[in-house]
């Protein structure tokens, strides 16, 4: 092996036009580019979504909706919900850490408590927001709806 002898390996190397070397070259002129138009120019860059002058699709679809960024996801309990537990484990005060026991949120989430079913114990409520019917219906009873 002498270094006369020394190739690339197959594959390995892609012949590559040299482009813009005068008319003798074939590749001259215009260097593959055509005449005027912007593809033409240099420093030409093509817009993400063109469509070679088409109205571009994320024009013509409408826009829909608007996102409140003030807006508050509450995970809804109902009363019906506190009831079962009140009577399961006897208790007076239910907050956050109560449910998040019962395994009714993860406490990660905002709760409200909403006033579908009966409540019939007397509890002390502790939630982030209540419904009217449900805070009228603890108070009803005896208890506190308490929000945090």
């Amino acid at each position: 092996m002498k270094l006369s002898n020394l190739k690339p390996a197959a594959g390995s190397t892609h012949s590559r036009r040299r482009i813009g070397r005068g008319p003798g070259s074939g590749l001259g002129g215009t260097s593959t580019r055509g005449h005027k138009g912007a593809k033409s120019r240099s420093g030409y860059k093509r817009k993400i979504g063109f469509e070679g002058g088409q109205m571009p699709l994320q024009r013509r679809v409408p826009k829909g909706g608007f996102k409140n960024i003030n807006h508050k996801e509450y995970f809804p309990i109902n009363l019906s919900a506190l009831q079962k537990l009140a009577e399961e484990k006897n208790l007076a005060k239910i907050g956050l850490a109560e449910l998040v026991e019962a395994g009714l949120t993860n406490g990660k989430k905002l709760v409200k408590i909403l006033g579908e079913g009966e409540l019939k114990a007397k509890v002390d409520v502790e939630a982030h927001a209540f419904s009217k019917t449900a805070e009228e219906a603890i108070k009803a009873v005896g208890g506190n709806a308490t929000k945090i």
